[in-house]
């Protein structure tokens, strides 16, 4: 079976009972939690993949990457589902697939923008504002960072789409140009 249609289908029935027990945003920010542990320590998804390590301890390490307790009822349900169908291995993209759809459902955007300078607390303001506008009522995750490599001048990504107004990036496309 397709391996994006598995944690799709896993996504939209967490979420479907997320929200009838009053839980999805909790659950969200457990699944953000989860999706940003699994692309900061890569080792994670091989671990729980392994069929050496017990489903208990698995499950305990999935907790701990969510921050997640025991007093969490739907979070532990969803594991004591996927442990039950030998789908553990999987719960990195349910997360990111629950993730998405909480976004889509909330007309929440995902917004990073990297300069290549620290911004200052005005242009940032003003840069925010700028997005909002052109979020057509969305809100914003909002998240910045500084990448010296971008030489001068700022990228903004919005969910899938990115606008590169960096120098780097116009060098680029004149030396592109000029092999031409």
């Amino acid at each position: 079976m397709n391996e994006g249609l598995i944690p799709r289908r896993y996504a939209k029935a967490l979420y479907k009972v997320a929200v009838d027990r009053g839980d999805a945003e909790t659950l969200y920010a457990l699944m953000n939690k989860l999706v940003d542990a699994a692309l900061a320590e890569t080792s994670l998804a091989s671990v729980v993949a392994n069929p050496f390590v017990s489903v208990s301890d698995k499950c305990e390490l999935i907790k701990t990457a969510a921050g997640s307790g025991a007093d969490n009822a739907t979070f532990n349900d969803f594991l004591k589902l996927l442990a039950e169908n030998k789908r553990l291995d999987m719960v990195f993209a349910i997360a990111r697939e629950f993730t998405a759809l909480y976004r889509r459902e909330k007309n929440i955007y995902k917004v990073e923008v990297v300069s290549a300078a620290p911004l200052s607390a005005e242009d940032e303001s003003r840069l925010k504002k700028i997005i909002d506008t052109n979020l057509q009522g969305g809100s914003m995750e909002y998240s910045s960072s500084v990448n010296p490599d971008l030489i001068g001048g700022f990228t903004v990504t919005i969910d899938n789409r990115k606008l590169d107004a960096s120098v780097s990036n116009e060098l680029k496309q004149l030396r592109v140009n000029l092999l031409k």
